[in-house]
C-alpha cells in the first residue's frame, strides 16, 4: 500500500489488529516517508530507525503470541513522534538547543513509557523551539515548516510534532503546551491539538512548578487524539498537580458521544485578527448554532490582564534551566533574553506575579464559568512566514510579536483549563486556520465530545490532497507514488 500514511491513527491501530499490515511495514513506510519529505518540512531532531525496527518487530511477536485472544495493548505498532523537550532514554536529549547537543536521556520520561507501554512505536524526536520558548520553531537545528507551505512556519513550540503528524511523518506525537506549544503548531499544520487540564498528564520526571505547562497529543482527527490522551493520562508520586484516573477508554467513549445543546460563548473580533481568523470563528460559530448549540456573545478579553506577570513566570522558566556559564554563548537570543530578565527578578517579584495571576485566573474562570465552553481563533495570523517572528537583534521585540499573534493561547494554562484546536477554516490559498474551544476545568471528554461533533459536520481530511500536491512540488518527487524497497 503507498497509502499508509493516510491512515489515521485509528485506522491504523485496526489494520495491524486485523492483520492487514504488519508493524514492520507501516514502521518502514513511514521511516521512507521521513526520509523523503524530512529535509525540506524539518520536523524531526533525531529518527531512530534502528530502536522503531525493532519495537516493530516485537509488536509483530507480541500480535504472533495473542492469536485471536484480547488483551492487545490500544497502540500496538502504530508509529509515533515525540518532541525533543521530553527525554526519550537513549537518544540525543536537546530541548532545542545547542547547548545540549552532546546530552543523551539517561531514561524516558513518564509520558513517553506510557506510549511503550499501549504498544506505540517510537520513530525519533522531533523538533522544538529551544526549551520551548517560542510560538515558533526555528532552531540551529531545523526550522519545522507547515506541510501546507514550506514557506511558512509550523508554528512552535511543538512545531516539529505537529509538521510530523500534518505530513504523515507519524501517527500521533507527544507535545507539550506551557502558553499554546500545541495548539499554535496545530493551527499552523492543520491538525488537531490537544491541551489538557492541569494534573491531567505527568510531567515527571521533570517538574512544572508554575503549573503552566503540560504534555498534550497532536492528531489529525479528534478520535486520534482522544486515543492519544487515554493512554497518555494519568499521575506519578511527586506530582503538584494530579486528577483521579479516567476509565479504561473514558476519553474514546466521549468521541462517540453527542455532547448535547451546549452554551458556546464567543469572543468577540479585535483589531488583530486577521479576516481569515474572524471568519474562521464567525463560520464555527453558524455552525455550532446549526448544530443546536446556544451561542453566545462572551465578554472581551483583554491580554494585559496577564501579560505582565506571565512574562514574570516566562522569564524565570527559561532562566531555570541549568546550563553551564561556558554554553550560555550557544542559546538563541530570544532565549538569552528572557533568561535575563529572569535572573533580574527577586524571590519576591516572583512570589508577587504568581498570586496575582492566580487572581486573574479566578476572574477569568468566573467571568466565562456560565458556558460550557468559549469559542476563538486559536491564533490571529494564518501561519506566517519563516523568520517574520524573530528578530535576532532585538528579542524583546520577537517576544511582543509573538504575544501579538497568540494572545489567548497562554490562558488556559494559567487557569490550568482544557483547550483544544481544531483545523476547521481554511484560506483561500489552502492556508489552514485553527478554531479553539476551552472548557472549564477536568472537561476534555465534554471538548472531545464537541470536537468530534463539529468534525463529523465540516470533515477537514480531503484538504490531504492539497497538501500532497505542495509537497510533491516542494520535494520534486510524487509523495504518493508507489512504495520502493525498504532501506
Amino acid at each position: 500500500m503507498s497509502d499508509l500514511h493516510a491512515l489515521t491513527l485509528a485506522e491504523q491501530a485496526a489494520a495491524i489488529r486485523g492483520r492487514t499490515v504488519s508493524p514492520t511495514e507501516l514502521v518502514d513506510h513511514h521511516l521512507r516517508r521521513i526520509e523523503e519529505l524530512d529535509g525540506v518540512l524539518g520536523a524531526y531532531r533525531t529518527v531512530d530507525a534502528p530502536g522503531a525496527r525493532r519495537a516493530a518487530r516485537a509488536a509483530e511477536a507480541r500480535l504472533a503470541a495473542a492469536g485471536d485472544g484480547p488483551g492487545l495493548p490500544p497502540l500496538l505498532g502504530v508509529p509515533l513522534s515525540v518532541k525533543d523537550t521530553w527525554p526519550v532514554g537513549g537518544l540525543p536529549f536537546t530541548a532545542g538547543s545547542a547547548a545540549f547537543d552532546d546530552r543523551t536521556a539517561p531514561q524516558d520520561a513518564a509520558v513517553v513509557g506510557a506510549l511503550r507501554a499501549a504498544g506505540g512505536v517510537l520513530l525519533g524526536t522531533t523538533t522544538a523551539a529551544e526549551f520551548g520558548c517560542s510560538a515558533y520553531t526555528e532552531t540551529v537545528h531545523a526550522t519545522a515548516r507547515s506541510p501546507y507551505d514550506p514557506g511558512r512556519g509550523a508554528g512552535g513550540s511543538s512545531g516539529g510534532a505537529a509538521a510530523s503528524v500534518s505530513a504523515g511523518l507519524a501517527a500521533g506525537a507527544l507535545g507539550s503546551d506551557g502558553g499554546g506549544s500545541v495548539r499554535i503548531p496545530a493551527a499552523a499544520c492543520g491538525v488537531v491539538g490537544l491541551k489538557p487540564s492541569r494534573g491531567r498528564v505527568t510531567t515527571a520526571p521533570g517538574t512544572d512548578a508554575f503549573g503552566l505547562a503540560t504534555a498534550g497529543p497532536l492528531a489529525r482527527t479528534v478520535l486520534d487524539a482522544a486515543l492519544l490522551l487515554d493512554v497518555m493520562a494519568g499521575s506519578v508520586p511527586g506530582d503538584g498537580s494530579t486528577l483521579p484516573a479516567s476509565p479504561a477508554g473514558h476519553f474514546r467513549s466521549c468521541v462517540e458521544r453527542e455532547p448535547g445543546p451546549l452554551r458556546i460563548g464567543v469572543l468577540p473580533r479585535t483589531d488583530g485578527w486577521h479576516p481569515e481568523a474572524a471568519l474562521a470563528s464567525r463560520r464555527t460559530a453558524d455552525l455550532l448554532a446549526d448544530l443546536g448549540h446556544r451561542v453566545e456573545e462572551a465578554p472581551p478579553f483583554d491580554p494585559a490582564e496577564y501579560v505582565p506577570d506571565f512574562t514574570v513566570l516566562w522569564s524565570m522558566l527559561a532562566a531555570a534551566v541549568p546550563v553551564p556559564p561556558e554554553r550560555e554563548d550557544r542559546l538563541l537570543p530570544l532565549t538569552r533574553w528572557l533568561r535575563a530578565r529572569g535572573n533580574e527578578h527577586s524571590a519576591g517579584r516572583l512570589a508577587a506575579a504568581m498570586a496575582s495571576l492566580t487572581a486573574t485566573a479566578r476572574t477569568i474562570c468566573h467571568r466565562y464559568d456560565r458556558f460550557d465552553a468559549v469559542l476563538s481563533p486559536t491564533t490571529d495570523q494564518p501561519p506566517l512566514p519563516v523568520g517574520s517572528l524573530a528578530d535576532p537583534d532585538d528579542p524583546e521585540r520577537t517576544y511582543a510579536r509573538m504575544l501579538a499573534v497568540t494572545p489567548r493561547t497562554p490562558v488556559a494554562n494559567l487557569t490550568g483549563r482544557p483547550s483544544i484546536s481544531l483545523p476547521l477554516h481554511w484560506t483561500p490559498d489552502g492556508l489552514p486556520i485553527g478554531v479553539m474551544l476551552t472548557a472549564r476545568l477536568h472537561q476534555e471528554g465534554l471538548l472531545l465530545s464537541l470536537g468530534a461533533q463539529l468534525e463529523r459536520a465540516r470533515p477537514w481530511h480531503h484538504h490531504a490532497a492539497r497538501q500532497a500536491a505542495v509537497l510533491e512540488r516542494a520535494t520534486g518527487q510524487n509523495t504518493a507514488r508507489p512504495e520502493r524497497g525498504t532501506r
